[in-house]
C-alpha cells in the first residue's frame, strides 16, 4: 500500500478513505503473524459497483398463439459489477422455475419460453440483483396474453440463445457458454465439439443456471501434541465442481517430505517435533473461489506435571470392593509410572495391578489396604510424584430386603428396606417401581415412611396399576445396593370379553362368553343383566342354572318378555368383589307370543244420557307380545247371561263408550275386558260392575238473587233443585254470567257446589247478566231465568298523600291527607293500614275512618307500612310501602308523599323520607 494515506489500519481492520474506482480497486488479502506462525485471509475483491432503478414507463403486452415461442426482453438498467437475472410471474414471492421449457439468460437477462402453453398468461417482471451491492431492481410488468385465433402448429427448432463465434478467457480460469433453443415440440439440447474430438473430464453440462456454493464439511481443530506423536488432519469440501485442495504453513505452501505428507484434503506427519509447531491451513478451491479452514498444532516437550491433575487427595472405597486411583499427570513425551505405599514400592499383583493409563487398581479390598499411595511419573525430562490416601470403609448390607407380597385392591401394604452399614456415612435411600424412580411429591400412593438405617416404602389404597417389581436401592458416598421384591395385586375381575347371543325365542336367550381377566383371584361366579327401551338402566335377569359357577362361560336367560328388544351383558365376580360388565351384546328382539297380562283397573261410569262408558288401564307396550295389539271389550246387562263383545284394535285405547237408547240411566253393568294380538288372544280380566250414565237434571234452580259486593265483584244466590222435581241427581251447579248487549252463548262459567257463589274480576259500573244451572256427571239441566245486577263505581285512584310519622319508643303516629273521590268513582268510607316487619310476608291490617292512626310496635326492627283507601268499590290505590327504620329507644319523624308531582323540584325523587332523629 505504500505511503497511499488513503489506506488506515485500524486494530487489523483495513479501511479506505475516499476510495477511487481506478486507484483502489482490486484484490486484497489479510496476513496475520505472532510468535507461533502466520495465516493468510482468503482473497477479497475490491469493485465499485451500481444500480439504477428500471424505467417506470410501461411496457406493452406480448401477443402470443398457444404453442409458439416468445422472448421477453428484459433490458436492465444503468449498472456495474456483476448482476444476476431473474423472473417473476404474476407477482409471486418466488421467482420463475427454469427447466426444459423456460430459460434465463444470464448473459442479456432476456426470458425464453419454447413453446406457450395457457398457463403461461400472466405479468412477467424482470429482476436485476447486484452482487456488489446486494440491491435489486424490479422493471415494470411485461403482459403475456393468449391470442384465440389459431393454434401453433409443430415447427423446427431454432437456436436464439447466441455466444461469441471466439471467447478469449485465461487459462485455469472458468468460461459458461449458454445455449436454448425455441421449438414446437419442445428441443433437448446437447452439446459436441466441432472438431469431433470428445470433452475432457473438466467440461461439465448444467440444464439449469443453479451453481452450488463451495462450502466445508469438515474443517479443522486446534491440536496440542506431545513432542514425537503422530499428527492427522482432514477437512473435507463440497461444490460444483469438486474442489481441490492445498496445504499451508505460517501462510506459506507447506513442505513435504518423508515425514510431512499431503493427501488431497489428509495431512499427516509423523514423530513431531518442536519445529512443527504453527499455524496451518487447508485451502479448497474449483472455479468458483476458494475457502481457508485454520488450525494451531502446538508441539510441547515437558516433564510430568502434577499441578492440574494431582493424585486424589483421599479416595474412599468399602471392605471387600475394588478401587481404581487414578494418576495423570500432564508429561511430553508420555510419561512411565511407579507406585509406592508408605516408601515401600508397590509391585503387580493378583490383587494390586498398575494400568496402562498410570492408574493403580486393587481388588479384594481390605482394610490393611488403608494408608498413603504416591504415583511416581517419568520421562525424558524429569521426574514428578503425587501422594493421596485410601479411606477403607464397612460395606453396606440389606438386612431386611423387601418380601414378594399379595395385596387386595384398596388396601394398604408395606415393603420393608433396611440395612447395617459404617458408622460413619449416612444413607440415601431410593425406590423404583417397574424400572422408574418413584417420585413421592407427584406420588400420591406412594410414601417413604422410617429413618435412619430403615426407608421402608408404603403404598396406600392399593390398585391393580401397581402390581410389579419394587426394588430399594440404598447410596452411600462408598457403595450402593439394592434388593427387590414382586408385589403381586389382586382386584376385582376384568370384564368378560366377546359376548354372543347364540340362540334367541319368546322368553329365553342362550349367551356365551369368553373370561376376562381375573386380576390374580379366580372367578366364582356370573351375572347376567339385560336393558330393553322400557327398563330403567341395567337390571339383573333370571338364569339358567341360577347361579352361573366361574368355570362356566355360558347360560340362558329366562323369564324374559316377548317381542321386546334386549341387550345383554356378562359380569364377573371373584372374592375381591364385583368386576367390570362386558361390552353390551347386539340388540335382539324376542319372538312373539300370545299376551298374557290382562287390563288391569277395568272401571268405568258417567258419561252422557243412554251410555256405558268402560275405563281400563292401558297394558304396557313390553307386555304386549306382538304386533296388531289390541282389546276384547266384554259387557251385560247385570243378572243376564249373554255377553257383549266388541274389539277395540289400538294398543293404546283406554275407555269404549256403549251407546243405546234402551239403557236406563244408572243400570249395573257386568264388565271386563281381554287382550289379542296377531298370534292369538290372552286372558280377560276380572269381571267388574260399571253402572250407565245418569240423565241430566231436568228443572233450572229457582229464587236466584244477586247483589254487588264491589267495583269488581258480586254475590249470587239460589235455592236447591230437589231431587223428586228433577229426573237426574244434582251434584253441584254451574253459574253463568254477561256482559249487558252480550249473548249468552259467550257467557263465562263457574262450577259450585253450593247454592252461592262470589263471582269476581268484574268491570266497575257495569250492567252483568247472571244465570244458574243445575248439574251432574250427564251434563247440564236447563238454565234458570236471568237476573240483572251492576257493579259499583271503581274504587278511587288517589292514593293517601302528604304522610307524616312519628316514631316513639315503641309506638308509631301515622297522619295523612284526605283523598276525595271523583265523580266517577265510590266514595271513600274510610282507610286500610297495612303493616309488616321487614323479611317477613305475614302483614297486619288496620281499618280506620279517620286519617290518622297510632300503631304500637316492638322495638329493633324495619317495619314497612303502606295505606289504601277503603270504597263501596273495593280497595283503592296503595300509598306504597313506607319504611320506617329500625331504632331501639331513639326517637325520629319522616314525610312521605307517593306524588311525586307535589313535591318540590329540588326534591324530586321517585318517593321521599325525611327522617330527623330526636335524642
Amino acid at each position: 500500500m505504500g505511503m497511499d494515506l488513503n489506506y488506515i489500519l485500524m486494530e487489523g481492520n483495513l479501511m479506505i478513505n475516499s476510495p477511487e474506482a481506478a486507484r483502489h480497486g482490486g484484490i486484497y488479502q489479510c496476513i496475520a503473524t505472532n510468535s507461533i506462525g502466520t495465516v493468510i485471509s482468503r482473497e477479497a475483491k475490491v469493485q465499485f459497483a451500481y444500480l439504477e432503478n428500471f424505467s417506470s414507463k410501461p411496457r406493452s403486452a406480448v401477443s402470443v398463439r398457444e404453442g409458439q415461442a416468445v422472448v421477453l426482453l428484459c433490458g436492465p438498467p444503468p449498472h456495474s459489477g456483476d448482476i444476476k437475472y431473474s423472473w417473476v410471474f404474476n407477482g409471486r414471492p418466488d421467482f420463475l422455475q427454469q427447466g426444459t421449457r423456460r430459460f434465463v439468460s444470464q448473459k442479456t437477462g432476456n426470458l425464453y419460453i419454447a413453446k406457450v402453453e395457457p398457463s403461461d398468461v400472466g405479468n412477467y417482471t424482470c429482476v436485476v440483483r447486484s452482487a456488489m451491492t446486494n440491491t435489486t431492481a424490479f422493471s415494470s410488468p411485461t403482459p403475456v396474453v393468449l391470442r384465440r385465433d389459431a393454434v401453433m402448429g409443430e415447427y423446427e427448432p431454432k437456436i436464439e440463445v447466441q455466444f461469441a463465434e471466439t471467447n478469449h478467457v485465461a487459462k485455469g480460469s472458468s468460461v459458461k457458454l449458454e445455449c436454448f433453443a425455441l421449438g414446437n415440440p419442445v428441443p433437448v439440447i446437447t452439446w459436441r465439439r466441432a472438431d469431433g474430438n470428445p470433452f475432457p473430464g473438466k467440461i461439465k453440462i448444467n440444464n439449469s443456471n443453479d451453481v452450488e456454493n463451495l462450502h466445508w464439511t469438515q474443517t479443522l481443530k486446534d491440536a496440542y501434541m506431545s513432542i514425537e506423536a503422530d499428527l492427522l488432519w482432514e477437512c473435507r469440501a463440497s461444490g460444483k465442481p469438486s474442489p481441490s485442495y492445498r496445504w499451508l504453513k505460517n501462510g506459506k505452501p507447506l513442505n513435504l517430505d518423508d515425514r510431512i505428507q499431503v493427501e488431497g484434503g489428509r495431512l499427516t506427519i509423523s514423530k513431531l517435533t518442536l519445529m512443527d509447531s504453527g499455524m496451518y491451513q487447508c485451502l479448497a478451491e474449483n472455479d468458483h473461489g476458494v475457502i481457508y479452514a485454520s488450525a494451531e498444532l502446538k508441539v510441547v516437550a515437558s516433564p510430568p506435571d502434577f499441578s492440574k491433575r494431582p493424585v486424589k487427595k483421599s479416595t474412599l472405597v468399602q471392605r471387600g470392593g475394588e478401587v481404581v486411583i487414578e494418576c495423570r499427570p500432564h508429561a511430553s513425551p508420555r510419561a512411565s509410572f511407579s507406585w509406592r505405599k508408605s516408601g515401600d514400592f508397590l509391585k503387580n499383583s493378583t490383587r494390586q495391578t498398575i494400568l496402562e493409563d498410570g492408574s493403580l487398581r486393587i481388588t479384594n479390598v481390605s482394610k490393611s489396604d488403608g494408608g498413603r499411595y504416591t504415583c511416581v511419573a517419568r520421562n525424558p525430562f524429569g521426574i514428578s510424584s503425587s501422594t493421596g490416601s485410601l479411606v477403607v470403609k464397612e460395606p453396606t448390607k440389606i438386612i431386611v430386603p423387601p418380601l414378594n407380597m399379595d395385596g387386595t385392591v384398596g388396601e394398604s401394604i408395606v415393603l420393608p428396606c433396611e440395612v447395617s452399614k459404617d458408622p460413619s456415612l449416612d444413607p440415601t435411600f431410593k425406590w423404583f417401581f417397574n424400572g422408574k424412580l418413584i417420585d413421592f411429591n407427584r406420588q400420591d400412593h406412594f410414601e417413604m415412611i422410617g429413618g435412619g438405617p430403615a426407608g421402608d416404602l408404603m403404598v396406600r389404597n392399593i390398585q391393580l396399576k401397581h402390581a410389579g417389581k419394587y426394588v430399594c436401592m440404598v447410596h452411600t458416598m462408598v457403595d450402593s445396593v439394592s434388593a427387590g421384591a414382586d408385589l403381586i395385586v389382586r382386584g376385582p375381575p376384568g370384564a368378560p370379553e366377546g359376548l354372543v347371543v347364540e340362540e334367541i325365542t319368546d322368553t329365553t336367550a342362550r349367551l356365551s362368553w369368553g373370561a376376562g381377566s381375573d386380576n390374580r383371584s379366580p372367578v366364582t361366579m356370573y351375572t347376567v343383566q339385560a336393558r330393553t327401551p322400557f327398563s330403567i338402566g341395567w337390571q339383573a335377569v333370571r338364569t339358567v342354572p341360577d347361579s352361573v359357577p366361574g368355570q362356566m362361560l355360558h347360560a340362558t336367560v329366562v323369564d324374559l318378555n316377548p317381542w321386546v328388544d334386549y341387550e345383554f351383558r356378562v359380569v364377573a365376580i371373584n372374592s375381591v368383589g364385583l368386576g367390570e360388565p362386558s361390552l353390551p351384546s347386539k340388540q335382539l328382539r324376542t319372538k312373539a307370543a300370545v299376551p298374557e297380562v290382562a287390563p288391569v283397573n277395568v272401571s268405568g261410569g258417567g258419561g252422557s244420557r243412554c251410555e256405558l262408558v268402560i275405563m281400563w288401564e292401558p297394558v304396557p307396550e313390553e307386555l304386549q307380545n306382538g304386533e296388531g295389539f289390541g282389546y276384547v271389550v266384554a259387557f251385560r246387562p247385570f243378572g243376564t247371561k249373554t255377553w257383549i263383545q266388541t274389539v277395540v284394535a289400538s294398543a293404546d285405547a283406554s275407555t269404549y263408550i256403549f251407546k243405546n237408547e234402551s239403557i236406563p240411566p244408572l243400570s249395573p253393568f257386568e264388565v271386563k275386558v281381554g287382550i289379542f294380538n296377531n298370534i292369538g288372544e290372552g286372558p280377560f280380566s276380572h269381571v267388574t260392575t260399571v253402572y250407565s250414565a245418569e240423565e241430566e237434571p231436568s228443572v233450572a234452580p229457582s229464587l236466584i238473587w244477586a247483589r254487588t259486593l264491589s267495583a269488581s265483584e258480586i254475590g249470587v244466590y239460589w235455592e236447591p233443585v230437589s231431587l223428586k222435581s228433577s229426573a237426574g241427581r244434582v251434584l253441584g251447579y254451574e253459574v253463568l254470567y254477561w256482559e249487558e248487549g252480550e249473548s249468552e252463548s259467550d257467557a263465562e262459567r263457574l262450577r259450585v257446589a253450593e247454592t252461592m257463589t262470589n263471582i269476581t274480576g268484574l268491570k266497575g259500573s257495569t250492567s252483568y247478566f247472571v244465570a244458574v244451572k243445575a248439574r251432574n256427571s250427564a251434563g247440564t239441566g236447563p238454565p234458570s231465568a236471568p237476573v240483572n245486577v251492576t257493579t259499583k263505581k271503581p274504587p278511587p285512584s288517589q292514593p293517601p298523600g302528604n304522610i307524616e310519622w312519628n316514631l316513639t319508643n315503641s309506638k308509631i303516629f301515622l297522619n295523612w291527607e284526605h283523598v276525595k273521590a271523583m265523580d266517577n268513582e265510590s266514595e271513600v268510607i274510610g282507610y286500610k293500614v297495612v303493616y309488616r316487619e321487614n323479611w317477613h310476608r305475614r302483614t297486619s291490617v288496620l281499618e280506620t275512618n279517620r286519617t290518622s292512626v297510632e300503631l304500637e310496635l316492638p322495638p329493633g326492627e324495619d317495619y314497612f307500612i303502606e295505606i289504601k283507601v277503603l270504597s263501596d268499590g273495593g280497595d283503592g290505590s296503595s300509598s306504597g310501602p313506607i319504611r320506617i327504620p329500625k331504632m331501639s329507644s331513639l326517637n325520629s319523624k319522616g314525610f312521605f308523599n307517593s306524588d311525586v308531582s307535589k313535591i318540590p323540584a329540588a326534591c324530586a325523587v321517585m318517593f321521599v323520607i325525611t327522617v330527623r332523629w330526636i335524642l
